[in-house]
């Protein structure tokens, strides 16, 4: 009976997040990163090759592209278990934490395919390490059970080790691959 009574409270104590990644984690679009390098040429990149592209000295980015979500191809199974956390009963919040600087268009995607009141996070920045600190940032507020999904390997990485210093949080950290 003790032992059934600890479960019930470790259960009722838990204050879960669900986070996920935007692009090529839950949406496939047609959206680049167009580089101007120093020395005159062009190049533009996908959300993919952007993270794990090494700035170059006088690059200079645009990113006008991530102001609205061009066509949409939807990776079907992280948007069905989306939709699978998000209709289950409990208590939980579920964010999408986007590189991108403006959640507009991807609230406004999100509900397009059926999803309302979604929090979405643009933090206007591509760094892993802002991802993870947005979700100790979550943590040190209460939450004690994180779920995490992100394509780049840099995001999953930034967020484990972050999650190191935090044992007692109950946590699952994917990255997607399509």
């Amino acid at each position: 009976m003790i032992k059934l009574i600890n479960i019930l409270k470790e259960i009722k104590g838990r204050k879960t997040l669900h986070v996920y990644d935007f692009d090529d984690t839950l949406v496939k679009t047609n959206s680049f990163i167009y580089i101007q390098h120093g020395d005159g040429k062009q190049s533009k990149l996908t959300p993919g090759e952007y993270a794990v592209y090494e700035p170059k000295k006088d690059d200079q980015f645009d990113f006008s592209d991530f102001q609205k979500v061009t066509q949409p191809q939807e990776i079907k199974g992280v948007t069905k278990l989306l939709r699978t956390i998000v209709n289950k009963e409990g208590e939980r919040k579920v964010v999408i934490l986007t590189a991108r600087a403006a959640y507009e268009p991807v609230k406004k995607y999100l509900k397009d395919i059926g999803f309302e009141g979604i929090y979405v996070v643009a933090l206007a920045d591509s760094d892993p390490q802002k991802k993870a600190d947005w979700i100790e940032d979550k943590i040190k507020k209460g939450y004690n059970d994180v779920f995490f999904i992100d394509d780049s390997a840099n995001n999953v990485a930034a967020v484990r080790d972050m999650l190191k210093r935090y044992p007692k949080v109950k946590s699952k950290v994917f990255r997607a691959m399509e």
